[in-house]
């Protein structure tokens, strides 16, 4: 059976979602409906039109940029929300050696089935997860993205029992990462964990923000500004980011 993607868009010399030169394959569709996000037109599921073997076709034109450690990376969106179109593609790249990277939220994870045996399977041809961690605090999480984050931490636990390389993002937003003292919650997190190589401070950003403007979407942090350099470096030493882990 051939699984279709829906593909939003591609980065064909993507440098910040995972090592190296990436060929970065941004999906389309997504549950969570975070306040901060600047892939809006990101949201809604289209209709799969591509095929697992005509993108790594596509991607391996830019192998030879990639050096040893580049590789594909797939976003979004939500990636796991098309998990069997997934599972194949990464399945492909393993067969011609191709270092794969998922960058995810971790929303869709459940140890129910037939969904935690795929993503056993992914995990067999995934090289390196990038998981985004909204907000340690699970009502701050509601808050910033529709759910809450119970099933995410579940599935950053079910990636240090298997073992799995994991880099924790978090986006870092002023009035909400940094009060109750949820950056040292998060740390504490991360330092339980055994499979955490890097933590990566993303600074909110209003980039996007024409975005949700063009689709009259109304942008429910209106008025938040971006953190302060101080901000940002007072995050990063409680994140331990510098660190090898």
């Amino acid at each position: 059976m051939v699984n279709l993607g829906a593909i939003h868009s591609i980065e064909t010399f993507g440098s910040v979602d995972g090592p190296g030169v990436r060929f970065v394959i941004f999906l389309q569709g997504c549950s969570m409906r975070c306040k901060f996000c600047h892939n809006v037109d990101t949201w809604k599921a289209q209709t799969p039109t591509t095929s697992a073997h005509s993108l790594l076709k596509k991607a391996l034109r830019y192998r030879s940029y990639w050096g040893k450690s580049g590789g594909i990376t797939v976003s979004g969106g939500e990636p796991l929300l098309q998990i069997d179109f997934l599972i194949e593609l990464f399945t492909l790249a393993k067969e011609s050696g191709i270092h794969t990277t998922l960058d995810t939220s971790g929303q869709p994870f459940t140890y129910d089935e037939p969904y935690f045996s795929k993503i056993e399977a992914l995990m067999k041809v995934t090289d390196l997860v990038l998981l985004d961690i909204k907000s340690i605090d699970s009502k701050a999480h509601q808050d910033l993205t529709g759910h809450g984050n119970e099933n995410i931490l579940s599935f950053a636990w079910y990636l240090d029992s298997i073992h799995k390389p994991v880099w924790i993002r978090h986006v870092l937003v002023p009035g909400y990462s940094e009060v109750e003292g949820r950056l040292v919650r998060l740390a504490d997190f991360v330092d339980s964990l055994a499979n955490v190589e890097r933590v990566e401070v993303l600074p909110y950003h209003t980039l996007g923000v024409y975005k949700w403007k063009e689709l009259g979407i109304p942008y429910p942090l209106e008025g938040v500004k971006e953190p302060s350099q101080e901000m940002i470096e007072e995050a990063n030493q409680i994140l331990r980011t510098s660190e090898n882990r």
